[in-house]
């Protein structure tokens, strides 16, 4: 099979390195005026690892979109400008995948939505989730992931193509939830890291219980199904996300607490935008995402907000 993958970012790179060694041909694209796309052309690898010498790098759009299935690896937000430029190239009966955990922010569409609506009917459509770090795929650590489309069959078709015995696939059956609760925990990350930096590690407990049934009741006023929050794609990321030094949006949080930079892609920052806006549009609460923003955009002390939020008087748990 050909296998394009479109972003040579930290997880893009590595989907190339992963579909190369379950044994297709690849070609990874980026463009032109990218670092870490010169890098990974001068040097055949980045910070995390080194590209097997039978991966294609290249920087024509249109080329790399002849291959059998597409994966597209970017920052969620830039998706629809990136989905009209693939659109230019009339692309038809392929199969796209993708591979970000994200909500457009301006919208708070999902990105199945937002690819949808831009490439129109004409591909196959389906999104890659659950837990995982580059550096310890890389190591041989073996993990499990959930594929999900609105398609059963091009589920199944790519769970046989891209399963191994480092990544086990499940099938997704509920592209709201999974999308939803993949992107939302992002934001439980950001919370997590922010915990970690004020020193009360041991509210995380709190936060991934709290977290995971405050997303379910935003799915199923969404129409998904509530109990997807506690598959894979959210409540199975958590481990990956709330407490692992590799994550990007525990690390954000962390640094921003204690008043230091964080130069990485963050994407919950983005993400907590659009939540509040689904909150908003079902009016319906959303304690720990609004709590997330008012800290991130409305300059509220992140000590206060938090202690706050957890700490607060009796309640009933359910």
């Amino acid at each position: 099979m050909k296998v394009a993958v479109l972003g040579c970012g930290r997880w893009g790179t590595f989907l190339a390195w992963y579909t190369s060694r379950v044994g297709h041909e690849v070609y990874l694209w980026g463009r032109p005026d990218s670092w870490r796309f010169q890098q990974l052309k001068e040097e055949g690898r980045n910070e995390y690892l080194r590209l097997p010498d039978d991966i294609t790098l290249s920087t024509s759009l249109e080329d790399v979109l002849e291959s059998d299935f597409i994966v597209i690896s970017i920052s969620s937000q830039s998706l629809r400008q990136f989905t009209r430029q693939i659109a230019r190239c009339h692309p038809r009966g392929k199969t796209f995948i993708l591979c970000m955990k994200g909500i457009e922010s301006a919208t708070g569409k999902r990105l199945s939505q937002v690819f949808g609506e831009e490439i129109g009917t004409n591909c196959a459509t389906a999104v890659w989730l659950g837990p995982g770090h580059v550096q310890e795929f890389i190591l041989g650590t073996p993990n499990c992931m959930v594929i999900g489309s609105e398609d059963i069959d091009t589920t199944k078709t790519i769970v046989e193509v891209f399963g191994s015995e480092l990544i086990r696939f499940y099938y997704g059956q509920d592209l709201i939830g999974n999308e939803i609760g993949a992107a939302a925990k992002n934001i439980m990350g950001i919370a997590a890291g922010m915990l970690d930096g004020l020193d009360c590690s041991s509210l995380k407990g709190a936060l991934m219980a709290r977290g995971a049934r405050e997303i379910s009741r935003l799915v199923r006023a969404m129409g998904g199904n509530e109990l997807t929050v506690y598959g894979l794609s959210h409540l199975g990321d958590y481990e990956a996300t709330l407490f692992s030094p590799h994550s990007h949006n525990r690390r954000f949080g962390e640094a921003f607490v204690r008043g230091q930079r964080f130069d990485k892609l963050a994407e919950g920052v983005e993400t907590v935008k659009a939540l509040r806006l689904l909150s908003q549009r079902h009016e319906l609460e959303l304690p720990i995402c609004n709590a997330i923003h008012s800290i991130l955009f409305e300059e509220r002390d992140a000590q206060d907000v938090l202690l706050s939020l957890f700490l607060r008087p009796l309640r009933f748990e359910f």
